[in-house]
């Protein structure tokens, strides 16, 4: 009798711990990669007498949709030339085929919107096709070949140009969106395929204040007046060892001066904690491209070295101050840079930490919205006032079920506005899914920098509510549209807007 009850206990064990494991969700992998490229573009003879050619840069992510397809997002910057603050946003889409071991062919295109600094760049909608030959050394790739650039909604840049890049894998592990807000034991984790090492990732808003510097004589002293322009952005940080990190930064301008102003860097640091953890010194620097706004950043290409201090607030968050330089390397562009943020650290997708212990994970919601805007009647400083569209893209960081943090960049494409550029943040809620578990009901509102283009923002603060719907058309994608208002302080902007968007979503797993 006991050797029954004994196998009886074991089966109803097994069966117990069975259950636990199914009840873990699917650990998914998703390959990607980034790259980073380069192209001199040859600028039409406008305002200035021969122009030299603009050097292009590009920071992109893709997704590899097969064995041989991909598609991402991507955004450029004018480094070289006479162009900076020269900005746009776009979206890809190739095909990467290897012929052998090592080398491969990587056809694709680029569409998008911007650009900026009184470039001839008509509305702002262009294509940037390419055809080039790679190789891979396994922990990178590099490719280059041909490719074509055509601003085609009444712009004037145009032309055929080598390119040059350089690729890195940038693969991850996900969960289906559906799990979000789910929390799990960490004995049942233990149990799952997410039993590894977390990954240590920091995400951050904040101002931060340029205070132009140089002699009496620097072009941008005496445009200014030593004047300081007031800032608003985001910054992500991904770890690759305990202390070491990269980053991207993005920052656009909100007051100070007319509005235009944006900056855009990539670089490394190093990360000293102390007091148990609960404060923190960063070591960075950074290299990226800026200008816009009036400001004379030359060709564009900036460094930024900074160092700042964070103090533990609640829980996984930080508040940061920051001092260091923004600047071109020949002083051209010249300024103190200081301010503050509120900062989010993240252990994600393991539950193995050699610094802390966890008692639980949860699955965040994330997604990723690429759409295009029109703003109806957007009101201009100087040109007659006409319809303005944008390529867009937003990422919401859900908080629970019901209510997520977004960012959101925009860049103008149609309606004679190619340098209008957005950089805004803000709230949402969300009811839960109705009509099958299909469709959901959401609305927001953002604020932040916006100017460019002759569009009358002001010195660039925008205020941006909305209202609308997604349907969700398989695990990772919903169709997204909706309406609303976007209102400029100081300036004559005022109008109501509708888009239509794409969004892919995910979730990761964040131990607690």
């Amino acid at each position: 009798m006991k050797k029954y009850i004994f196998l009886l206990a074991v089966l109803c064990t097994s069966q117990f711990i069975s259950a636990q494991n199914e009840s873990i969700p699917e650990k998914k992998f998703q390959k990607g990669f980034g790259k980073i490229d380069f192209l001199s573009i040859e600028m039409p003879e406008t305002t200035i007498p021969n122009e030299a050619n603009m050097g292009f840069t590009g920071i992109h992510y893709n997704l590899m949709l097969n064995d041989w397809s991909y598609a991402g997002l991507g955004i450029y910057g004018a480094v070289s030339g006479a162009r900076g603050g020269f900005f746009t946003l776009g979206i890809n889409a190739g095909i990467k085929k290897y012929f052998s071991d090592t080398f491969y062919i990587d056809t694709g295109f680029h569409f998008g919107g911007g650009g900026g600094a009184a470039a001839p760049d008509g509305g702002g909608a262009f294509i940037l096709p390419h055809f080039n030959l790679g190789y891979n050394f396994k922990d990178f790739s590099v490719n280059s070949g041909w490719s074509y650039v055509n601003f085609f909604d009444d712009g004037l840049i145009k032309g055929h140009q080598l390119n040059v890049g350089l690729e890195i894998p940038l693969d991850y592990s996900y969960a289906n969106y559906n799990v979000s807000g789910d929390d799990f034991d960490f004995e049942g984790l233990q149990k799952s395929s997410w039993n590894v090492n977390s990954k240590k990732t920091s995400l951050m808003l904040h101002l931060n204040n340029l205070m132009i510097k140089g002699d009496d004589n620097n072009a941008n002293v005496q445009r200014f007046n030593r004047a300081t322009i007031r800032l608003a952005g985001f910054e992500m940080a991904s770890y690759l060892t305990k202390n070491w990190f990269a980053f991207l930064k993005v920052d656009g301008a909100f007051d100070g001066i007319k509005a235009g102003y944006m900056d855009v860097f990539l670089g490394a640091g190093y990360h000293l904690p102390f007091n148990k953890n609960r404060t923190n010194i960063l070591a960075k620097f950074g290299v990226g491209a800026g200008g816009g706004g009036g400001v004379d950043s030359q060709g564009g290409f900036l460094i930024y070295p900074d160092i700042s201090i964070e103090q533990q607030v609640f829980n996984a968050f930080y508040l940061s101050l920051n001092k260091g330089y923004v600047m071109s390397p020949n002083s051209h562009f010249y300024t103190s840079s200081f301010g503050v943020g509120l900062k989010y650290y993240v252990e994600r997708n393991g539950i193995i930490s050699d610094e802390k212990s966890f008692s639980k994970g949860t699955f965040k919601g994330l997604e990723i919205i690429t759409k295009q805007d029109l703003y109806i009647n957007a009101k201009r400083d100087g040109n007659p006032t006409e319809d303005m569209q944008q390529i867009s893209v937003q990422v919401n960081l859900d908080l629970n079920k019901n209510l997520y943090v977004a960012g959101q960049t925009s860049f103008a494409n149609f309606g004679n506005a190619g340098a209008y550029a957005e950089g805004i943040v803000g709230f949402g809620a969300k009811t839960n899914p109705f009509l099958n578990n299909k469709t959901t009901f959401f609305t927001q509102v953002l604020a932040g920098a916006a100017g460019g283009g002759d569009i009358s923002t002001g010195q660039g603060f925008i205020v941006k509510p909305s209202a609308g719907f997604s349907y969700q058309l398989n695990d990772a994608l919903s169709l997204r549209t909706a309406a609303g208002y976007v209102k400029a302080k100081g300036g004559d902007l005022s109008s109501t807007f509708i888009n239509l968007g794409i969004t892919y979503h995910l979730s990761f797993l964040k131990m607690n």
